[in-house]
Order: C-alpha cells, then sequence, then structure tokens
C-alpha cells in the first residue's frame, strides 16, 4: 500500500527523538511503500487535494540510512493511510492545512484525523473535563490574570498553541518581573493565552502516556532540571518509564470516548499529580523513549490496531 505522512522538512527531524520516523520503518517493514510531503505544498484543484511527495526509504532498515526519492505530485486519494505529522505552532497556516485535509474523500484513512485535530487544540479541547484539570483561566485580560493569582497564588502562563515548553513562565505576585511577563504575552499575541494554577507536584515530574485507539499503552515521567518548571524533553527534562496510576486510568478513560469521536487514534497525554494537563493530538511523541525505556514499541502497536 502507498502511505502518505504530513511532516515538516526531513532534514529538521531528529533522528534519535522523532516519533514519525519509526512509523515509517515499521510501515515499511510491512511492505508498504512510503510518501512524504510538507503542509505548504497541499493544493486543491480540480475537485480534489494534491501535494508535492518524495518517496522514503530506508536503507537496510536503518533509521540513520535513508533515501529521497525525486519531487513527484499525487492526488492524495492515492494514499490507503495518511498521517498528519507536522510540528505546531498551531497557527492558520497550519489549521488551513487540516481545512485542505478534510477535502480529501474515499477510502483513505487519517491517524489523527484533520477534522478532530483543528476541533481539539491541545490546551482546549481538555476543558471538557473540569473535575480532571486544574484550576485554569483562558484569557487576554490583565485584570483577569491579577484576580487569578490573587486567588490560587503562584501559577504558570503559556501560550495557548505552543509546544514543545516554549514559554512558559511561573507567575508570582513577589516576582518584580509579574507584570512584565503579563504585558509580554498581552502585547506579544493576538490570541488569548492560558493560566493554570501551579501544581507543586512537577517537582516529581509529569507523565506523558500515549493512547493509541483510546487505550492507554505506556507512560514516561519526565522530571525537570534544577531550578526550572518545564519538564518538556525538548528543554532538557530527564525521562524514566513509569507504571500508570489508578488516577492516570481514570483520566484516561474520562476521554476515551471524545478520543474516539473525533478520529484522534494516537494521542499524547500530560499528567501533573492528579490533574490531566494537555491533550496532544498534533504530532504525540515519545516512541523511540519508550521503547528504550519500556521495551515497548509504539509504532508496531500501530500498525497492528491498524490491520495493516
Amino acid at each position: 500500500m502507498k502511505i502518505g505522512f504530513q511532516i515538516n522538512d526531513i532534514e529538521t527531524l531528529n533522528f534519535k527523538t522523532d516519533s514519525t520516523l519509526p512509523i515509517i520503518l515499521e510501515s515499511q517493514k510491512r511492505k508498504n511503500k512510503n510518501y512524504y510531503f510538507l503542509p505548504s505544498s497541499l493544493t486543491y484543484k480540480n475537485g480534489s487535494v494534491h501535494a508535492e511527495i518524495r518517496e522514503i526509504h530506508f536503507n537496510n532498515n536503518k533509521l540513520e540510512k535513508y533515501s529521497i526519492g525525486k519531487l513527484q505530485q499525487t492526488n492524495l486519494e492515492n494514499f490507503s493511510h495518511i498521517f498528519v505529522r507536522q510540528d505546531p505552532p498551531y497557527n492558520m497556516e497550519y489549521v488551513s492545512s487540516m481545512h485542505l485535509l478534510e477535502q480529501v474523500k474515499g477510502p483513505t484513512k487519517f491517524i489523527n484525523h484533520p477534522k478532530g485535530i483543528r476541533n481539539a487544540p491541545e490546551k482546549i479541547s481538555m476543558l471538557n473535563y473540569k473535575k480532571i484539570i486544574p484550576p485554569t483561566i483562558i484569557t487576554r485580560s490583565k485584570r483577569e490574570v491579577d484576580f487569578f493569582v490573587k486567588t490560587y497564588g503562584k501559577s504558570v502562563i503559556k501560550p495557548l498553541y505552543g509546544n514543545g515548553g516554549d514559554s512558559i513562565f511561573l507567575l508570582n505576585k513577589k516576582d518584580e518581573n509579574y507584570n512584565q511577563i503579563t504585558e509580554r504575552f498581552i502585547d506579544q499575541h493576538n490570541e488569548p493565552f492560558i493560566v493554570q494554577k501551579f501544581l507543586p507536584d512537577i517537582k516529581n515530574g509529569d507523565k506523558r502516556v500515549i493512547l493509541i485507539n483510546g487505550e492507554p499503552i505506556a507512560a514516561l515521567r519526565r522530571t525537570p532540571k534544577n531550578n526550572e518548571i518545564r519538564s518538556n524533553i525538548h528543554v532538557g527534562g530527564n525521562c524514566e518509564a513509569i507504571n500508570l496510576s489508578k488516577q492516570d486510568l481514570k483520566i484516561c478513560n474520562e476521554i476515551k470516548d471524545l478520543l474516539k469521536e473525533e478520529g484522534l487514534f494516537f494521542v499524547g497525554i500530560d499528567i501533573i499529580g492528579k490533574y490531566l494537563t494537555e491533550i496532544n493530538v498534533t504530532s504525540p511523541t515519545c516512541i523511540q523513549e519508550i521503547k528504550k525505556l519500556h521495551k515497548i514499541d509504539i509504532a508496531k502497536i500501530i500498525w497492528n490496531k491498524l490491520d495493516v
């Protein structure tokens, strides 16, 4: 079968940590032909969506040794499956590519479905589960931020559509930079931003839980470096294997139906203490780390579940 992958430039991927490449490699082992394309190459014409694609092949089934085919254009309906795997920022360019992909008709299967991705921004979809998320506001109002921090004390402020731990700051009324941080978010972002109560449990790390078709598969604990509140691997957080707790399983069960209804097949959620803090649906990561630390092959599970 022909499998498509909408990703970032291949040269920008970290072959030691990237999660898309193992999925492509596993597909290759199953005798599929695999192609990648950039969201910027999408074109709607003659009633169909086309993209400029290149075949990718791993020599000797090794991630580090790959070859790229010649550039060609194809109708995306020629693919049996398309994996949507480009990284945020979740901006209008990103949203536009989801709208275009929704125009792909026929039997092509999406992982994850573009409509589901579009409807479930990481930091917004969790608002459906008020009992399992920390106190949260989404706003552009300095007055609302001040009231929230006065009510809950130390808080965390972050962009609504960021990723990888970028631009996450601790808000503390005693910090002389408090006003400057808040004003920066108001001045530099056209969209609202998110503020959450600071969870002291972050000192013990957060959990990244991978779910396939709504079912939890494995979890990692990511621990922040000293003098850091961000535990993301992108910013140097340490990573270790950890088992799922009863509360983790409860959270997974709470969101299961939504994930399946929206076609969100491959998802990574973040948990701090007893709280759900994000539902990652754009390009969930940690496949290579889970294989190394848990000896669980997420890429193989994905293809087994897809029955391909």
